[in-house]
């Protein structure tokens, strides 16, 4: 199931509490994100051939490049930049976890979306949004004002909303993969 399906079915059980709106504005790019969607590669699969290097914020990527952003929690715990050697097209969790970068899905949607990175946002971590504070549970879908977006971005392009969810979405050599918290819609989009 893509995330995008995964979102919708969640909004129409929302629709009562009044979230329809904002979950439909997180479940698509918004109109300031690039609208091409994160397509897998071939049906071939490749295999993430060395374990991640630590030193690769600032140096090019022959593999796949991994970034983990915080975002708007600003919790330097969960930040991170590596380079992950691939082969060829690589499932998006495959590679996360050669990085070493830790998720943890929701009872509900166990492997297609990502509720923690490295352990956060903690069970007990107040998340201060426009309308007060929310404490993320990982039941159901994240909030819809406060989610981990998994973002894709091809060796000569821009960053773009993934469409798939971590099971299913497939990264190639070349190519940055981030997994960016946004809280209220900021930041928008990961940087460059």
């Amino acid at each position: 199931m893509t995330l995008t399906k995964i979102r919708t079915a969640a909004a129409g059980s929302l629709a009562a509490a009044g979230l329809l709106i904002a979950l439909a504005g997180c479940s698509t790019p918004a109109a300031n994100q690039p609208s091409a969607s994160a397509s897998p590669a071939s049906a071939s699969s490749g295999a993430a051939s060395s374990t991640a290097s630590s030193s690769a914020a600032s140096e090019p990527c022959a593999g796949v490049k991994v970034v983990v952003d915080s975002g708007a929690l600003k919790q330097a715990a969960a930040s991170t930049s590596t380079c992950v050697s691939v082969d060829g097209p690589t499932v998006a969790s495959k590679v996360l976890d050669e990085a070493k970068i830790k998720t943890e899905g929701t009872t509900q949607y166990p492997n297609e979306i990502v509720c923690r990175a490295n352990g956060v946002p903690a069970a007990d971590f107040d998340i201060k949004h426009k309308d007060g504070t929310y404490r993320e549970e990982c039941k159901g879908m994240p909030a819809a004002f406060a989610y981990w977006g998994l973002w894709v971005k091809p060796a000569s392009g821009e960053w773009a909303y993934a469409q798939d969810g971590l099971g299913t979405l497939k990264v190639n050599p070349g190519e940055s993969l981030e997994l960016l918290f946004t809280v209220d819609g900021e930041p928008a989009a990961p940087a460059a």
